[in-house]
């Protein structure tokens, strides 16, 4: 068999997609990955990197172009590389991604039935209502952009076709501001300098938008100079909050937080609910798709009025107070003070009085709420994309909820806690897709699992269909 190396170039056709929508093709008997190429393509590909567990190629010429190859709009979208799907039109994003969680919940998860369905953006585009940049300094002037993949060498950004345009105009707005009164951007490499980051949140619904500068040090006798120049030439912001961050390495948002004019906190919409947000507390940065998805995962969890739901990594409280219209009580758990507060006050807001919340880590409350006797009808999880802790997923089986509603932003880690949680007698009865991240290889799923008791599963009463979830784009 030939063996490959490197700057060999191959003919070769691409079948497939990694996890992070890399085509793949087969030379020599190996999977071959080769980034930008789409299935259906032929290429001729140099091979880059050869290791005994896996082989990187180059897309040098494409012999025989996809229907679904698209010209990327972003003018930076080769060097940034944050929305690495641009290449792809979207049928063929949505397909990538149904595909991804598929072959992770067979592959890893030992599920043999296929999510059907998955919900695409009939606009994918603008979506976000977060924006987090980075700031440095190229040419001599100071500018707001996006990491490399793999690096921290920043490609500067004037329009990010994911956010609002008001996130990209408080960005640049910081900036210029900089570069007329000479403040540098921090360094990580000597400690140097002021700004780190610039953290947008604009809400959708209304409108509030705050803009949190992170910072290694405060202005001093600048401060009030940097408001008036943000209030003058970005009057929009209802909000300007300083993060003081000394901490090092790549943790965002940390240390103390001051509030330098207007609320620190905005107000938005969401599933019919009113929700205030610190800067610290999750929210999903696509609405729009965030209501379909919570839909569902209500649909999942609450059977019967008279039942109770315990809302693991609940943040500020946007799915407890949705199950909350449905079930008889719901206990939310969240390990951030600041987005524990946020729930509490936006149940208060929305007049919801079944709803309780717990400052506490996903795990610990469970062991906890086990401890009391604590045995919920149904237990909702939104972890992080690392996925649930062994501890965390012990002490939620303990109290034996007939039914499990996992939202994973992680095809892997759901599929790999998937099965966990069937060697602990739950099986996956029904899951579905949703494109919360469109021109990323990012997607996320709500799954629901429910227990088998004697002969027979829990029933769900939830049968899923096209027809339920709207048409696709």
């Amino acid at each position: 068999m030939e063996q490959l190396a490197k700057n060999q170039l191959h003919t070769a056709q691409i079948t497939g997609y990694t996890s992070d929508g890399a085509g793949v093709c087969h030379i020599a008997g190996r999977a071959v990955f080769v980034k930008g190429a789409l299935a259906g393509e032929t290429w001729q590909v140099r091979i880059l990197k050869v290791t005994a567990n896996a082989v990187y190629g180059k897309a040098e010429q494409c012999l025989s172009p996809a229907a679904a190859r698209t010209e990327p709009p972003c003018p930076v979208y080769r060097t940034c590389g944050g929305c690495s799907l641009q290449h792809m039109d979207y049928d063929e994003q949505l397909r990538m991604k149904l595909e991804r969680v598929n072959d992770a919940l067979m592959r890893i998860g030992g599920v043999s039935t296929p999510v059907q369905d998955i919900i695409g953006m009939e606009y994918p585009l603008c979506y976000r209502n977060k924006a987090i940049y980075a700031v440095g300094k190229k040419n001599g002037r100071v500018v707001k952009g996006f990491y490399r993949a793999s690096s921290h060498d920043i490609t500067p950004v004037e329009q990010c076709l994911l956010q609002l345009p008001l996130a990209d105009k408080a960005a640049q707005t910081v900036c210029d501001w900089m570069n007329l009164r000479g403040i540098a951007p921090y360094d990580e490499a000597t400690g140097r300098g002021t700004v780190r980051h610039l953290f947008t949140r604009c809400a959708m619904h209304t409108p509030d938008a705050v803009l949190c500068v992170v910072s290694a040090r405060g202005f001093g006798a600048q401060t009030d100079d940097l408001v008036a120049y943000l209030r003058e030439h970005c009057p929009e912001l209802t909000g300007i909050v300083l993060d003081i961050n000394k901490q090092k390495g790549n943790v965002v948002l940390a240390g103390d937080f001051y509030t330098l004019w207007g609320e620190p906190e905005l107000t938005d919409r969401l599933c019919g609910l009113t929700f205030t947000l610190s800067p610290q507390a999750f929210y999903q940065v696509n609405p729009v798709q965030a209501e379909r998805l919570y839909e569902r995962a209500v649909e999942y969890a609450v059977n019967a009025p008279t039942d109770q739901v315990l809302d693991l990594y609940c943040g500020a409280g946007t799915i407890s107070l949705c199950l909350a219209r449905k079930a008889a009580h719901v206990i939310g758990a969240e390990i951030v003070p600041e987005a524990i507060e946020n729930a509490r006050r936006n149940a208060e807001r929305n007049g919801i009085e079944n709803a309780e919340f717990l400052c506490a880590d996903a795990g610990a409350a469970a062991a906890e709420l086990a401890r009391r006797g604590v045995r919920p009808d149904c237990i909702v999880v939104d972890p992080p994309r690392k996925g649930m802790s062994p501890e965390a997923i012990d002490a939620m089986v303990s109290m034996q909820p007939p039914r499990i509603v996992y939202v994973s932003c992680d095809p892997g880690t759901l599929a790999r806690d998937v099965k966990l949680l069937t060697q602990c007698g739950y099986t996956l009865k029904q899951a579905l897709a949703v494109d919360m991240f469109p021109q990323t290889p990012h997607v996320e799923t709500c799954a629901l699992l429910s227990k088998l008791q004697g002969e027979e599963h829990i029933e769900t009463g939830i049968s899923l269909s096209k027809r339920e979830i709207g048409d696709q784009p």
